[in-house]
């Protein structure tokens, strides 16, 4: 099966039936894990569902066993990424939510952050922070040892010049501790997802879209990025869904990060 030309793997690999106490189990842990978090209200949990499976119906991707998504809302009024579960009986639950930062127009080789489903498979390896400053003394990936989600080249606008379309590297990352996490919330990458340490972590340490990945494993594959003491959810999936819910006021339960 191909998807956007890329070989799927059958989620059916490592996926087990979702119940109730799981889900609540693993949103606990969530709370535990992972800062910047964004009480998302229950209407507008909502709505970002009715986002997500719009944007998976005009992908044509039609899987309908228990996974795990990450839908990413690139809006400059949001600028948040939700951990969902979708189950085999068509039923979705909120893992949760945290402050993110998109693609920041107006700069040479700034892009807009593509839509769309972005899978994420061994096509296009992930590889590990090395923790060096750039010349603007950032760490760019974050810290030493953070995991690069990588998810290939993907036709995107520029943000500069006429705004035509080429070619970016989509990746999600961590980004510099000391100067820029605290600015998740606003856009200011170029173009690729950044996001905060604990939630790089959790994504890394328990394989919410490691599907392709452990299955590799499970083949006889060594890959050196998975980390030895990983505790895998039990319904991991391999999209990255983003959209733009086109949000003109910043809502309440996703506040600007402080100057």
């Amino acid at each position: 099966m191909l998807f956007l030309g890329v070989p799927l793997w059958p989620l059916a690999v490592v996926a087990a039936t979702l119940d109730l106490m799981s889900a609540d189990e693993w949103r606990a842990q969530f709370a535990r894990e992972v800062d910047h978090r964004l009480e998302v209200p229950t209407a507008d949990q909502a709505r970002y569902v009715a986002l997500l499976k719009q944007a998976l119906a005009d992908a044509n991707l039609t899987d309908t066993l228990a996974q795990t998504l990450l839908l990413v809302d690139r809006s400059p009024q949001v600028q948040a990424a939700f951990v969902i579960l979708h189950t085999e009986q068509d039923a979705w639950s909120f893992i949760g939510a945290t402050a993110v930062s998109t693609g920041k127009v107006g700069s040479y080789n700034h892009f807009l952050t593509p839509l769309g489903v972005f899978p994420h498979t061994l096509e296009n390896p992930d590889f590990r922070s090395e923790g060096t400053l750039n010349d603007n003394h950032i760490r760019g990936y974050g810290q030493r040892g953070m995991r690069v989600f990588d998810f290939g080249w993907q036709q995107a606008q520029r943000g500069w010049g006429t705004g035509a379309i080429s070619q970016m590297r989509l990746q999600m990352h961590a980004t510099d501790p000391d100067v820029l996490e605290a600015r998740l919330g606003n856009v200011a990458s170029e173009g690729c997802i950044r996001i905060p340490a604990t939630l790089n972590v959790f994504l890394d340490s328990h394989g919410l879209l490691d599907v392709v990945y452990e299955q590799a494993v499970k083949d006889g594959r060594h890959l050196w990025v998975l980390q030895a003491d990983r505790d895998i959810i039990e319904w991991p999936g391999q999209y990255m869904v983003i959209v733009d819910s086109l949000t003109e006021v910043r809502p309440v339960w996703s506040p600007a990060p402080k100057p």
